[in-house]
């Protein structure tokens, strides 16, 4: 179902991000992000004189290797625009998440390691957030194919991660029958 009729308004602002997922032939993975924001008007930027309508406000790139286990090997990021000639110095630190795991405090680590004036908003949020998951949505279904059908005794990690995979839902009902909890039944 599309979204309902907005009331009149006015166009102004723009952030675009994508990222994209590749197996490497060495074995490891490159996830890359980008993140960008543009305004629909000019305005003034003591850094970079002005910034003009369409024109980059923040270009930021992300790139992180990582194993099947989700190790990072090597991370890095480039600030191609900014607002403040200071941002891009900041891109050098990506390289402290050497050994980290995407996975169970991800989030907290990424604020441990690039936290506050130890990192970029922008691409602290990128890296916690859509980095991370498009790694999970690279690696571990290409892992699931190569490694056949998991066990059908474990409970699927997926379970109550969201509305799609409620213990009490069809879905799991259908897929994994063994965990599915009636919601009639009750202890």
């Amino acid at each position: 179902m599309p979204l309902s009729k907005p009331a009149p308004r006015q166009h102004l602002h723009t952030r675009d991000i994508s990222c994209k997922g590749y197996q490497r032939d060495d074995g490891l993975w490159d996830i890359e992000g980008s993140i960008s924001d543009t305004k629909t008007y000019s305005f003034e930027n003591l850094s970079r004189k002005g910034i003009s309508s369409g024109e980059y406000i923040h270009h930021m790139l992300i790139r992180l290797t990582i194993d099947n286990d989700m190790l990072i090997h090597e991370a890095e990021a480039s600030t191609e625009s900014s607002p403040y000639d200071i941002c891009p110095t900041i891109t050098g630190a990506f390289k402290n998440l050497k050994g980290v795991k995407i996975g169970s405090g991800w989030r907290r680590e990424v604020a441990r390691v690039m936290g506050r004036t130890s990192g970029c908003t922008h691409l602290r949020d990128l890296l916690s957030g859509p980095v991370a998951v498009t790694a999970y949505q690279t690696i571990i279904p290409k892992r699931r194919r190569e490694e056949g059908s998991p066990d059908p005794s474990e409970r699927p990690a997926v379970l109550n991660t969201c509305i799609a995979y409620a213990e009490d839902g069809q879905i799991v009902r259908d897929r994994w029958p063994d965990f599915y909890q009636d919601p009639g039944d009750s202890d």
